[in-house]
């Protein structure tokens, strides 16, 4: 197979963040803190509309073989032992894996970089494969 390189797997997320980064930066911007220094409604509420996205699109359209990211990228998210998509539940079981990566100062993430299948940590532990197609 053909595996996606670390510096794709990088731009593919960079891309996936950019809307959500624009939704709460507009929530903070059109309601920064409230007068009690906690957030507004407004904010809470693009909050919860960057974390619908974030749902859709990397837990739907990831599971369905590729997020906006990797879609643009020229990626796709596949199975390990089929080859094909994961499907809802196993991309979102996927995303909260992710916290494995993140809890041992990151370097889960860095794993692609010297892993023959250029998986992270939660991609071994639910046996997926990012790969070029």
């Amino acid at each position: 197979m053909n595996y996606a390189s670390w510096p794709q797997r990088v731009g593919a997320s960079l891309i996936d963040a950019i809307p959500i980064w624009i939704l709460i930066g507009i929530g903070m911007a059109v309601d920064g803190p409230g007068s009690d220094g906690g957030p507004g409604l407004i904010y809470f509420l693009f909050t919860l509309l960057a974390l619908a996205f974030a749902l859709y699109n990397r837990s739907y359209l990831g599971g369905q073989g590729a997020s906006i990211g990797k879609k643009a990228l020229g990626l796709k998210l596949v199975d390990e032992q089929t080859g094909q998509p994961l499907g809802f539940g196993k991309a979102f079981v996927r995303d909260i894996c992710h916290f494995v990566d993140a809890i041992i100062c990151y370097i889960g993430f860095l794993f692609p970089l010297w892993d023959a299948k250029r998986q992270t940590i939660a991609d071994k532990i639910i046996k997926t494969l990012v790969v070029k197609g």
